[in-house]
């Protein structure tokens, strides 16, 4: 090891005044003047002790991170390796994670119905006609059988994560506490956008479909006395219903969990109970010639229609990851979360197979409206009044995403404000109802303009990428926690009682760690013991290299296999056999790494919910997500990226400075650390390294033969100490 890892402490002055190579010098001088960067003093009697000043300079600069810029003005080792580990930090895994400002006071069947309704939504209404008319026909319930697997594998690890980390931020906290603090950022940037747009989106729907229950009387009115205007990224006219709604119901945010929970109840159950009613008078109506081969088959568009109108029917099962973020609110989150998953997740598979069943089995696949399916549906088959009963169900369904949507994005604003990555207004938790007021009044209000003036039309597909590119981290970050080794009890953070750390980093002090947990049971990270005879060249890696290879690779091979499998060899100008080479390589290299990842001790808890067969069920959701992502537009991807350069800008420009891990940092400072150098003569000198915040007045303590125990000032650190008698 030596000395140089450890650049951000000071050396020991008999080590400086060997680097300095100069006998006419007191060392005390060149300790302080390292210390305090006087570039010039440096420079000028490096010079004179011969030699060049330049050279010399740079090698005492390398020793201490308290000159962060060399004398040719660019920046050290010691300055951009500890930037590097700022944008890595990782949030710590607190002990008392069930102490929280907010309220607990949601139940197993309260988050089970905050997921259903932030899943079944338009999209029930809206969403089936169009895949099964355009891409499935009636096998329009194959691709939702299909889709609903495919995003069990996200809600999976979703699960987890709530249960284990039972704390508002969903995605943002999952990555924050596995990915590091840059990427946990820019997933909850790219959340907040999620939730902005869509619960927009679900208000003018909302608008617009109450609208044509009154034969467009609103939207005349509107153009009459308002007017239009033509604008690009804007609407035609201002929606004021949409407005409205999401005034309105941000109000009934604003009075708490418990208040917004028992209204998304009232709308959830009447939608649950009129699409019951669609599922039981569609089958009355059912004619099961709508299937026959006359009227074009099952599945007229075959296999590859099923899997066009999955990657469609993926997105209505968006909404589950709303529980995640509430489970701070939750009175047993371990429980239920967990539970709330699956069972809303299964029931807005449910409605979805089964509507879609039932639609297509009343009239021809070929003949849908796709606007309003269910309810033209009725209207033909001659029960026209239960059209009526269809649009109020399709508006309560709407009702549920749209407090979906205002309910989760004012908690993961608070969550990244509490972790002082966004303005510290945002934390502040309201006395009495105990929500954060400010997050729902503020991007409320922004909501409410977007639904007021913009176009979404062209921005829905927004909320596709930011969604999937939050269930790839997670699924990534799950992989990480399971492979990551448990932390020390004795870490610092604000909830140590005890704020004195010790650091030892003697290198015999390494290896005799090192091979006390080789002795003891395997930790996760580590080979597995039964695998050890056959992979004893894993086993020669530190524990956890090899795991965050075999991860890097899994990666980089998932996403070279979402391109072959997606563009096909006529996107990527390759000739057949090397699309084949390409497919079979980036296949192995994918099955590589699981059985590297596979070999490899996992972390264990019996307390709380684990998915099954990890690493294989993330990988696979990572692999899914990307290729879903990769069909997108580039315009969507054009547009991800500004919002991502913009959300940069914020991170640097407040986030990394007024982040909580970087006041964590500072008290470590503080605090006393006991540090090693080694010495020439083999002897360890031990000192304590304090910030110049702390310098003591008192003279440093007489040195002891051993090893001298002093508290200093980093640079009185550097001073020699008194010849012994």
């Amino acid at each position: 090891m030596g000395t140089v890892g450890y650049l951000d402490t000071c050396v020991t002055a008999r080590w400086v005044g060997r680097r300095a190579g100069s006998g006419d010098l007191a060392q005390g001088e060149w300790g302080r003047a390292l210390c305090t960067g006087d570039a010039s003093w440096l420079g000028k009697h490096s010079t004179q002790s011969g030699g060049s000043g330049d050279s010399r300079c740079r090698q005492l600069a390398w020793c201490s991170s308290y000159v962060p810029i060399m004398l040719r003005g660019l920046p050290s080792t010691a300055s951009l390796a500890r930037f590097c580990q700022k944008l890595n930090r990782l949030k710590p895994l607190e002990e008392s994670t069930m102490e929280t400002s907010l309220r607990r006071c949601l139940s197993t069947l309260d988050l089970t119905l905050l997921g259903v309704g932030g899943m079944v939504g338009s999209g029930l209404y809206v969403l089936t006609g169009t895949v099964a008319k355009q891409m499935a026909g009636p096998a329009v319930l194959l691709s939702f059988a299909v889709a609903a697997v495919a995003s069990l594998l996200s809600a999976l690890c979703y699960a987890e994560f709530g249960a284990r980390l039972p704390r508002t931020g969903s995605a943002y906290l999952f990555t924050y506490v596995s990915m590091g603090e840059l990427w946990a950022f820019l997933i909850g940037w790219n959340v907040l956008l999620e939730y902005l747009i869509g619960g927009a989106a679900v208000a003018r729907a909302w608008s617009g479909y109450l609208d044509a229950m009154f034969n467009h009387r609103i939207h005349n009115f509107t153009e009459a006395y308002v007017g239009t205007w033509q604008v690009p990224l804007l609407a035609h006219y201002p929606d004021f219903l949409a407005a409205g709604i999401i005034i309105l119901a941000s109000v009934f945010i604003s009075c708490g969990a418990r208040v917004s929970s028992w209204l998304n109840h009232t709308f959830s159950v009447v939608s649950l109970v009129i699409i019951l009613f669609i599922i039981i008078l569609g089958f009355i109506l059912a004619r099961p010639h709508n299937w026959s081969a006359e009227e074009g088959g099952f599945a007229p568009f075959g296999f590859s229609g099923i899997m066009a109108g999955t990657a469609t029917c993926f997105y209505a099962f968006v909404g589950f990851d709303v529980i995640a973020a509430s489970s701070e609110e939750a009175r047993n989150p371990k429980q239920a979360v967990p539970v709330a998953i699956t069972i809303s997740l299964g029931l807005a598979a449910g409605a979805y197979i089964l509507v879609s069943t039932v639609l297509t089995l009343m009239v021809p696949w070929h003949s849908l409206d796709p606007d309003s399916a269910l309810a033209d549906a009725f209207y033909r088959r001659g029960y026209s009044w239960a059209g009526f009963i269809v649009a109020a169900g399709s508006i309560c369904a709407m009702n549920t995403v749209l407090l979906s949507s205002l309910f989760s994005l004012p908690r993961i604003v608070y969550a990244m404000a509490v972790d002082g990555l966004f303005f510290q207004v945002f934390a502040q938790v309201h006395p009495r109802t105990q929500v954060p007021m400010a997050g729902i009044l503020v991007f409320g209000g922004l909501m409410t303009c977007l639904a007021l003036l913009l176009d979404l039309e062209a921005l829905v597909q927004f909320l596709s990428i930011g969604t999937l590119l939050a269930y790839t981290f997670v699924a990534t970050s799950i992989i990480v926690l399971r492979f990551q080794r448990t932390p020390p009890s004795s870490s610092s953070g604000p909830a140590s009682p005890d704020p004195s750390v010790k650091e030892y980093h003697s290198f015999s002090d390494h290896i005799q760690l090192v091979g006390t947990e080789q002795d003891l049971a395997p930790e996760p990270g580590q080979l597995r013991p039964a695998l050890r005879p056959y992979l004893g060249f894993l086993g020669r890696y530190s524990p956890g290299a090899a795991v965050a290879w075999a991860l890097g690779i899994l990666v980089a091979s998932a996403i070279t296999l979402a391109c072959v499998l997606v563009f096909g060899d006529s996107a990527l100008h390759l000739p057949y056999g090397g699309y084949i080479l390409l497919l079979l390589l980036s296949s192995v290299m994918f099955l590589f790494s699981l059985l590297i990842l596979g070999a490899h001790q996992q972390r264990r808890q019996q307390d709380t919910f684990q998915i099954p067969m990890v690493p294989l069920t993330p990988a696979l959701s990572i692999l899914l997500n990307i290729c879903l992502m990769l069909k997108l537009s580039y315009l969507t991807w054009l547009r991800f990226s500004i919002w991502l350069l913009i959300g940069l800008a914020v991170y640097f420009g407040y986030g990394i400075w007024h982040s909580k891990e970087n006041q964590r940092e500072l008290p470590e400072l503080t605090t006393t650390r006991y540090v090693v150098f080694p010495s020439t003569n083999l002897e360890e000198t031990v000192q304590t390294v304090q910030p110049p915040s702390q310098l003591p007045s008192q003279e440093p303590s007489p040195p002891v033969r051993e090893s001298s125990w002093r508290p200093a000032h980093a640079c009185s650190a550097l001073t020699p100490p008194p010849q012994e008698p």
